[in-house]
């Protein structure tokens, strides 16, 4: 996600959007997430903002001093739009034919203060979420079951659906959750991935050290076997001594016995 705002005055970044730079087009391209809030807008208007940001799915303009959506450029792929905290009163016609694909809108704390206002937002057939909060038109009698009727295709308004259920993402920031659940979900499988190599190598070491403690082992017993062979012959050749040793002393009496003779 680029935020914006937080470099604002540094290089590359204007009162609202971004100096040409060289190599720009690089980065431009392949953008997902926008958020340029608390940044300033030049004469109310949005600027620097191009079509060149093609991959372009969340865009977030809070507080920005906005009065005019007129300048938005044509983002085919954005699905959520944060416009809240401005001054915009009308103009809405020009997001069927900028962002065709919007999802998710956000206007509450603009200057909206009839349904002939969002009227167009009719053309926005993938239309899901829409939240008027701080909005005059919020103040209208029937403001809810009017605003369904005029825009069937919603399923949520202000956080609510129809039978006045809370929308589980709890909406305005649920679509941004689900593309940081993607993040994650990539980088868990990444570190998964680099588990399970450490856990092979792992294995392959125990699995060699296994077999050197096998070859030492056997290495041991046949020392220990040669070492009581050893022994074993030594405790022969004593015994051998020992016979040889018993049949010389019967012997010399038996010799002394046929000198005297």
């Amino acid at each position: 996600m680029i935020h914006a705002a937080a470099a604002l005055g540094a290089p590359g970044c204007t009162e609202l959007g971004w100096r040409r730079l060289p190599g720009e087009g690089n980065w431009i391209c392949s953008v997902k997430e926008l958020v340029l809030d608390n940044s300033r807008s030049n004469e109310g208007k949005l600027e620097g903002l191009t079509d060149e940001f093609e991959e372009l799915e969340f865009l977030s303009t809070i507080n920005v001093g906005l009065t005019s959506i007129a300048n938005l450029p044509k983002l085919n792929k954005l699905k959520k739009l944060e416009l809240s905290d401005n001054r915009v009163s009308g103009g809405l016609e020009v997001l069927a034919e900028k962002c065709p694909n919007l999802t998710h809108l956000n206007l509450s704390g603009n200057k909206i203060k009839d349904l002939s206002t969002i009227e167009p937002l009719k053309k926005l057939e993938n239309l899901k979420s829409l939240d008027l909060f701080n909005c005059e038109v919020t103040n209208l009698n029937d403001y809810r079951e009017n605003v369904f009727k005029l825009l069937p295709q919603l399923t949520y308004l202000d956080g609510y659906d129809r039978d006045d259920k809370e929308a589980p993402d709890s909406d305005a920031e649920g679509y941004v959750e689900g593309l940081d659940d993607e993040e994650e979900d990539e980088d868990e499988e990444e570190y998964d991935e680099d588990a399970q190599v450490v856990e092979d190598e792992e294995d392959e070491d125990e699995e060699e050290e296994g077999e050197e403690e096998d070859v030492s082992g056997e290495e041991e017993e046949d020392e220990e076997g040669y070492n009581d062979g050893e022994v074993d012959d030594e405790e022969d050749e004593e015994e051998l001594g020992e016979e040889e040793r018993g049949q010389k002393r019967k012997r010399e009496p038996e010799d002394e016995g046929e000198d005297d003779d």
